[in-house]
């Protein structure tokens, strides 16, 4: 059985991300390019559009702290919704929230150049849920058992 290239695997956000991720920034628009001269002749700006969903994307910069390498910890996740996901946790530290993603897949692909080339994923999501501490988590599970 052959796997297509670009085949996006439906992933529980707990299994991707053990310790959650961090919020950097502000959700924005994944805008297409648009060249010096587009811009000179006052062309629109048009942000991408999802060629399997059909949906709009937007990115945020996230931080994932389970991660060990400084240079892999941070990175863009599209998020794949008609309009701007709103998280829905407040900011831990100014410009810095911790959230879930629902609907999060993972699309595998190779990252890193010449001989240094490693295993990565492209993460994308339909949205924000709430968030819950892994702490108050435990003790859920404590309480129901």
């Amino acid at each position: 059985m052959a796997i297509d290239k670009g085949h996006r695997f439906g992933i529980d956000f707990d299994d991707a991300f053990p310790q959650g991720l961090v919020m950097v920034g502000e959700v924005s628009p994944d805008n297409e390019y648009q060249s010096r001269e587009d811009r000179a002749a006052n062309r629109p700006v048009r942000q991408r559009v999802d060629e399997v969903t059909g949906k709009r994307q937007w990115k945020v910069m996230v931080t994932d702290p389970a991660e060990t390498r400084a240079k892999r910890a941070s990175f863009e996740i599209t998020l794949l919704a008609d309009v701007q996901p709103v998280p829905t946790t407040s900011e831990a530290l100014p410009g810095m929230r911790p959230i879930e993603l629902d609907g999060l897949t993972a699309e595998p692909r190779v990252a890193g150049q010449g001989e240094f080339k490693y295993q990565s994923y492209v993460f994308r999501a339909t949205g924000f849920k709430q968030a819950a501490s892994k702490a108050s988590r435990s003790g859920e599970t404590a309480k129901a058992a």
